[in-house]
């Protein structure tokens, strides 16, 4: 990881520390941080869980499988020492009494006031509750009000339907200022998510061409080979609408057709992908395809259930730069590989010929840019082939891993800075697009695919 400037002194409460997020993703990331010298001496970890634990507690259960022996010693012992435990219940005001009290004192003990950072891994159902108790006991402030920052880390989903998510946000809002909050989409912290804009903005060789006189297609699409890994309770009656189209899809395709700005600063990327949304036609059911994997129902123990995990949406932007384009997203759980990719496919508009050039952009896994190009064979013939030029960050940049996701998100986060993160309007826009969909599978599996597991294409292989 690139060494940089220490971040100011934090306060990072964790609600959820011992779910199954916490320990696959949060937890190393804190690791990671902490290894790479990133946060400031005084910071401290408040975990808040409804078990009696302590720090050396959790390490030992929440590190991958406790492999414990991976990790540096020194790292885990300097987490343990900056990490105090709390048993707390998100529903009982008293508990948040008792966490204003602790992280007073913890200022004290410091010297200083710190900023405050609130991360809900938590079920969607507590959110209101958890942020109403936030504002009723005075947490939403720190006590420098005007210098130390209070902020607020949220896990999607952000409501169920359009309805639901604007309840949400108003609530909020009533409690948090909305440059306070900060609506988590860990793709749009991956590597290669964020160099988009960046190959968007600084190869000026592309420009000329991102519109509809010169790109014939966009593909969105992201595959997994897991299943749902025992997330009963979190994906049934959720699916992959909802737990990754209106999210993760729908911004990585925003970040991929937005108007660019001239200057790339949080407030005028939101603007933009703002704007974007509002053009995004909303979704055709008719034009919407669902699947489900053969083995779903058994592991969820629910035999009619309707909910999807697999989706495919086609959509249309109702502007001058991308009218007539059409755009495609796709998602789904249990196929044949995991992978993200955007797929821009150009077009010569002008002639006859069937040629065409993509351009891909990996996100996961190896990440990097491909161009798919048209050379002529070595011979007397004029015979054609595809080639790709391809950039990968390991050719480039060597094997060590990139920053992942949650280690972007958690820096931002501490910094302030909320360009990684889905403002209000986004959201709000993502569910308008969606909300046709969502009635017209309301409760119903009408034209549900059912795909075997491992299939490469639930449309071909039911």
């Amino acid at each position: 990881m690139t060494q940089a400037a220490k971040l100011d002194p934090t306060i990072i409460v964790i609600f959820g520390i011992t779910g199954d997020l916490s320990q696959r993703y949060l937890l190393p990331a804190l690791y990671h941080l902490f290894q790479a010298g990133l946060f400031h001496e005084k910071t401290r970890i408040v975990g808040l869980s409804r078990q009696d634990l302590d720090a050396s507690h959790l390490l030992s259960r929440l590190l991958p499988s406790g492999q414990t022996s991976i990790y540096d010693p020194v790292v885990l012992e300097t987490i343990q020492s900056k990490t105090d435990m709390l048993q707390f219940d998100p529903n009982v005001g008293d508990d948040y009494a008792k966490l204003l009290q602790h992280l007073n004192e913890l200022e004290e003990r410091q010297g200083l006031c710190m900023d405050r950072l609130y991360y809900l891994s938590i079920p969607p159902q507590v959110f209101s509750t958890t942020v109403g108790f936030l504002g009723q006991y005075g947490l939403n402030t720190s006590c420098l009000h005007n210098r130390a920052q209070t902020r607020l880390l949220v896990e999607k989903p952000f409501g169920s339907d359009l309805a639901s998510s604007r309840q949400l946000i108003e609530e909020t809002a009533q409690i948090f200022a909305e440059e306070q909050i900060f609506r988590i989409d860990h793709y749009l912290a991956k590597e290669n998510a964020q160099n988009i804009l960046t190959f968007r903005a600084r190869n000026p060789i592309f420009a000329s061409l991102w519109n509809n006189q010169h790109i014939a297609a966009i593909d969105v699409t992201v595959k997994e080979k897991i299943g749902i890994e025992g997330r009963v309770n979190f994906y049934e009656g959720l699916g992959a609408l909802r737990d990754f189209v209106q999210s993760h899809l729908l911004q990585l395709l925003a970040i991929t057709t937005m108007d660019m700005p001239k200057n790339l600063t949080s407030h005028t990327i939101h603007e933009s992908k703002e704007a974007l949304f509002k053009n995004i036609r909303s979704a055709d059911p008719k034009e919407a395809v669902r699947g489900q994997y053969h083995t779903y129902r058994q592991e969820v123990a629910n035999p009619v259930s309707t909910t999807e995990t697999y989706v495919k949406l086609k959509l249309q932007i109702d502007n001058k730069r991308w009218e007539g384009v059409p755009l495609t997203i796709a998602t789904g759980k249990a196929l044949d590989e995991r992978k993200t990719e955007i797929t821009v496919t150009f077009a010569d508009k002008d002639n006859t010929s069937t040629a065409v050039n993509r351009l891909v952009f990996r996100i996961q896994p190896n990440e990097g840019i491909h161009l798919q190009l048209k050379v002529k064979k070595p011979g007397f013939a004029a015979a054609l082939e595809d080639t790709q030029m391809n950039f990968r960050y390991e050719d480039i940049f060597g094997a060590k891993p990139l920053p992942n996701a949650y280690e972007h998100v958690l820096v931002d986060a501490i910094k302030g800075d909320r360009t990684l993160f889905a403002s209000s309007t986004e959201v709000l826009e993502s569910w308008r697009i969606l909300q046709p969909i969502i009635e017209a599978w309301r409760d119903n599996n009408q034209g549900m695919l059912y795909y075997q597991d491992g299939a490469s294409d639930p449309e071909t292989i039911t």
